[in-house]
């Protein structure tokens, strides 16, 4: 058993080399909309995704981010784009910044409990 990305297993389970049971997203992917999700698989409450995000330096000029918001939202609006990256087992959408950072922080949370009830210690 594994636990893929999309972009990884999507190409080898519709080459048949690998069986697709599910997908670990909160709602069916658009790459792929014949795979339940977890939930609907009977693993309720499991939900761990990948995501891709931009960044810039915490001292960039205001200005400077708000452009790039906009140039990055238009380019992820453009069919050619979206249906390439679609294609791959991407969802792609696009976001403000200041949500963005919510949306980090909350994934930081997330998982720092799961690290913390798993008793997980980084080895050196």
């Amino acid at each position: 058993m594994s636990f893929p990305t999309m972009v990884a297993g999507l190409v080898h389970a519709r080459a048949g080399r690998l069986r697709a049971l599910a997908v670990t997203s909160a709602q069916r992917s658009i790459a792929a909309p014949e795979l339940p999700t977890m939930a609907e698989a009977g693993v309720p409450r499991y939900e761990a995704t990948n995501w891709y995000g931009i960044i810039a330096p915490a001292k960039t000029p205001g200005a400077v981010v708000s452009r790039l918001d906009t140039e990055l939202a238009r380019i992820l609006a453009l069919p050619d784009v979206r249906d390439r990256l679609s294609a791959q087992g991407m969802d792609p959408s696009s976001t403000t910044p200041a949500a963005f950072t919510a949306y980090i922080q909350s994934e930081i949370r997330k998982w720092a409990a799961v690290i913390k009830a798993a008793h997980v210690k980084a080895e050196q």
